[in-house]
This record gives structure tokens, C-alpha cells and sequence, in this order.
């Protein structure tokens, strides 16, 4: 399997490197730093596979991608990045990206990833679909609150009173008191402060 980094961390790329030239089935056939120069070894070398930073300077891995995977339908493409964010994660799923790894992976479970993905089956570390799963639960519970009690949890994310969001919304108290009641019933939580929370990140932890 031939392998292609991209990451603006030359050190990232030595130790990658390394790691892959242990390995009798794979090789690392080069290493670019910023888009240009990726377009550039994925063309000229052609890789299986290549790892790519999300971020990089001036430009999103996912951009680059967009731009290349067209040109070489055969390469597959895996995310190599520090951090696991839903908005990164779902743009990736959406474009149709092979794998998700986090830089924080051990050798081992980094070549296990290059090897599934290389017989074409997609690989996403575990904290990655951990992430998926809650924003797929998330978004479950949301829909089975009414447009107006989103409206007050809006609210409730800004620490605006019941009478400041009765104002706002040009209710009375009593109705927000009872939007408020109906949030935290229908989203398991326990008073107006975890919804505030849940609004602004997701369900706090208990």
C-alpha cells in the first residue's frame, strides 16, 4: 500500500514515516505541507492512500480534498487531525472521506486503519462515531420539541429570566414556565440550567 501525508508538521510526517516503513506491506511515498503541493504528489505519485491534516495553513484538508479526489477516483483519502469536532466530522461523512483517524492513535490502531481502508472498507476512530452517535441522539431528541419550546431554549442559552424570554417572545411568564417544564421533560433534564448547557454543547454530564 502506498501512502501519501499531508500535515504542515514535518515532524508529523518523520514519525508517520517511520512507523509505515516497518511495515512490509506499506510505503510511504511522500509528504506535502500545504495544498499546492499536495494536488501536486497525489498526481505525480499516485498514492492508495493518503493521510490528510485538517488543518492546514490557510486551507481545510477538506477543501483540498474536494479538489482532488476527483482526479484520482482510485486513491482513497483518511483525516489525520487533532481534534474530533461534529462540524469537521459531518462535513467529512458528507464528502465521502474513507477514514477519520486522531493524531492521538497509537501505531498499531493507525495501520489497522490504513489497512482497512486500502481493501476498501471505511475506518473511523471510535471517538469519532462516539461523537456521530451523540450528535445523531441530540438531533432525535431536539425534533420532539415543539418550534416554540426550541424558540425558549434558544433563549434559556443566553441566561435570559422566564420574563426577559416572555418579553422577547411576546408571551406571558406562565407560558414560558410551561415551554420550560415541557424542555425539560422531553430532554431528561433537571432544571433550566443543564438546559441552558444542553443548548449551547449537548447534555451535560451527570
Amino acid at each position: 500500500m502506498r501512502v501519501a501525508v499531508v500535515d504542515d508538521h514535518p515532524l508529523v510526517w518523520q514519525g508517520i514515516k517511520a512507523v509505515l516503513s516497518t511495515e512490509p506491506d506499506m510505503e510511504p511515498i511522500g509528504w506535502a505541507s500545504n495544498g499546492r503541493e499536495a494536488e501536486k504528489l497525489v498526481l505525480d505519485r499516485n498514492p492508495d492512500v493518503v493521510l490528510m491534516d485538517m488543518r492546514l495553513p490557510g486551507e481545510s484538508g477538506l477543501d483540498i480534498i474536494r479538489r482532488i479526489k476527483p482526479k484520482v477516483p482510485s486513491a482513497r483519502f483518511v483525516i489525520l487531525t487533532t481534534y474530533a469536532e461534529q462540524q469537521d466530522v459531518t462535513a467529512a461523512i458528507n464528502m465521502g472521506v474513507d477514514g477519520y483517524v486522531l493524531k492521538e492513535a497509537l501505531p498499531e490502531e493507525m495501520l489497522a486503519a490504513l489497512r482497512l481502508v486500502g481493501r476498501g472498507r471505511p475506518y473511523f476512530d471510535p471517538a469519532v462515531m462516539q461523537l456521530v452517535v451523540a450528535n445523531q441522539k441530540r438531533q432525535d431528541e431536539l425534533s420532539e420539541l415543539t418550534e416554540r419550546e426550541l424558540e425558549v431554549l434558544q433563549e434559556l442559552a443566553q441566561g435570559l429570566s422566564n420574563k426577559e424570554i416572555a418579553g422577547k417572545l411576546f408571551v406571558t411568564e406562565y407560558t414560558v414556565k410551561k415551554h420550560v417544564s415541557g424542555i425539560l421533560s422531553k430532554l431528561g433534564l433537571k432544571d433550566r440550567t443543564q438546559a441552558a448547557l444542553y443548548a449551547l454543547s449537548g447534555r451535560p454530564s451527570s
